[in-house]
């Protein structure tokens, strides 16, 4: 089985799928447009004034919030409707006046889902500004923190992740909306502009257009914008090695993090991307196949008919421009962005997605294991006897269990490995393990199903989670509130400093080919872990390819 083309011919859709439950939780909030009141908050040193801030765009009053500034719904580029729809972002309308950032701004569209709700709204390019409170500092200012929400590049919001406990270690944080689904990463002939020019990953253009807008602006906050690190979970890590393989994102940031982030490092070529669009344009009613029919479909067509894409939207397109070639072929060659990176996954990644089948009715069973392994990650029936024999029934507690654990290796453990591997040759990069197995649960699921450290299970231990409050019923032990206050700390040392070690916390080696040392995510207090390759099963995966 050849690792390459096992992404290639649909094995990454298992990804895709996987990644699809990744975060989008939340509420959808009015775009801001009006001149609100000053917002106020009572701390100990008594009620302070609504923060005022000046950008390029126009002047901008937020609220005070506890110990935090925070400004809310920000355009960071123009609404990508009517005729700026399947372009590259635009620059944002200026405005007189004094505008409210006080409530964030629409989400992009998406299909309703487990994990999110709808929306049909294209003026969604906002991001947020959560900064310590008070004045900017003297000098260069505080570390900025750019986070990419993950959603399998088809769901997701800014809103769902409050950053305080970050912001409170000294860090400035940044989240940001950016199309998705078919309106962020349609390739098609019609839409290239000009003979020979391309199309797709408007959404990472717009991930762009926002590392740009903190460029601009972020001082104005108290930001550093010669010390911005780009961070992001799920699809927001593939996000984050898009971006540390695209020439477009050069300069805009000075360190990365990703969180399980590498299960998608073949992406599609332009070409195959751009007859999968024809068949989607004829599907949704434009058989003339116009960029003007195309334009004027209504947004809920476009949502509705985007999962018959055959190749869907999380590896992003090789269009020649955002993407000269794929992200593990940038990676392996040195030909990315080279800073500083952080790069992990969880122990049970896949172990959130096989309770979701549990829940919806098809368990794995010892009769269907090998099927399952060849359903999930799309291989034939030989290769999944293979698998299976890796990883034997009589090993695990449950069919469910085995199957997640080899879901999980090939998925996200060992390509991440394979990412350190690449990039330690390089750039300094620190990997991690999450592996808090007691993490708390974020779905009711069958009793007898062990969640374990799975896939988004790390978050709460770096954000509040606050949409809606029927995820994470759990709240975090005393000695996982440790560990969080480890996590926060390591994330806010490297986005300050490009380590994440620092007096009073486990030191975090740097990883090496030879050594394959790192950090260990585990309750109360990390430790250094050398057997991640053994315990994944990677030389099995490596041989396979």
């Amino acid at each position: 089985m050849n690792t390459q083309t096992f992404w290639k011919s649909g094995g990454w859709r298992a990804g895709a799928r996987l990644c699809a439950g990744a975060i989008a939780i939340g509420t959808l909030a009015a775009t801001v447009t009006a001149i609100g009141a000053s917002a106020t908050t009572t701390t100990e040193a008594g009620t302070r004034a609504a923060p005022v801030v000046s950008t390029a765009g126009g002047i901008v009053r937020g609220q005070a919030v506890g110990t935090a500034d925070e400004f809310l719904g920000i355009p960071y580029a123009a609404p990508p409707v009517g005729p700026l729809r399947w372009r590259a972002p635009q620059p944002a309308a200026r405005w007189t006046g004094v505008r409210s950032a006080t409530q964030f701004g629409a989400n992009c569209p998406q299909p309703a889902s487990p994990f999110g709700i709808a929306s049909t709204s294209e003026n969604c390019l906002y991001l947020n500004v959560f900064a310590p409170a008070g004045p900017q500092q003297s000098g260069a200012g505080r570390p900025v923190m750019v986070w990419i929400h993950g959603g399998g590049l088809r769901i997701g919001e800014s809103n769902d992740y409050d950053p305080a406990k970050l912001v409170a270690d000294g860090t400035l944080v940044v989240t940001i909306n950016f199309r998705e689904g078919a309106l962020g990463f349609l390739a098609h002939p019609a839409l290239a502009g000009r003979p020979g020019g391309s199309s797709g990953n408007y959404g990472l253009m717009d991930q762009q257009a926002a590392l740009r807008w903190v460029q601009r602006n972020i001082r104005q906050f108290g930001g550093d914008p010669r010390n911005v690190t780009i961070a992001g979970e799920s699809s927001g890590g593939l996000s984050v090695l898009a971006q540390l393989a695209s020439p477009g994102a050069h300069g805009l940031f000075a360190k990365a993090i990703v969180e399980s982030g590498a299960f998608a490092l073949t992406q599609t070529p332009l070409a195959t991307a751009e007859k999968a669009g024809e068949a989607f344009a004829a599907k949704a009613g434009c058989a003339s196949q116009t960029a003007a029919c195309l334009r004027s479909l209504p947004v809920s067509t476009i949502v509705n008919d985007q999962d018959n894409n055959p190749y869907g939207y999380t590896p992003g397109v090789v269009d020649g421009t955002v993407l000269k070639q794929s992200i593990g072929t940038a990676l392996a060659s040195g030909q990315f962005n080279r800073v500083p990176i952080i790069n992990g996954t969880n122990r049970d990644e896949s172990r959130l997605f096989v309770a979701i089948d549990e829940l919806t009715g098809t368990p794995t069973t010892a009769a269907n294991y090998q099927a399952r392994i060849a359903s999930t990650l799309g291989v034939p029936a030989t290769a999944a006897a293979a698998i299976a024999a890796q990883y034997p029934l009589s090993a695990y507690p449950s069919p469910s269990v085995a199957v997640s654990a080899a879901d999980t290796d090939a998925i996200f453990a060992c390509p991440a490995l394979q990412v350190d591997k690449w990039t330690s040759k390089y750039v300094p990069t620190y990997a991690y393990e999450f592996n808090d197995e007691n993490a708390p649960e974020r779905f009711l699921q069958p009793a007898s199903f062990p969640y374990g450290a799975a896939h988004e299970s790390e978050l709460q231990y770096l954000f509040g989670l606050p949409n809606p409050p029927t995820m994470y019923p759990g709240t975090l032990t005393a000695p996982q509130q440790q560990l969080a206050a480890s996590m926060q700390r390591y994330w806010t040392n490297f986005a300050a400093q490009g380590s994440p070690s620092s007096a009073g916390q486990p030191a975090w080696p740097g990883f090496s080919s030879d050594s394959q040392k790192m950090i260990s995510l585990v309750a109360p207090r990390p430790a250094v872990e050398t057997n991640f390759a053994v315990a994944h099963h990677c030389a099995f995966w490596a041989a396979a390819s």
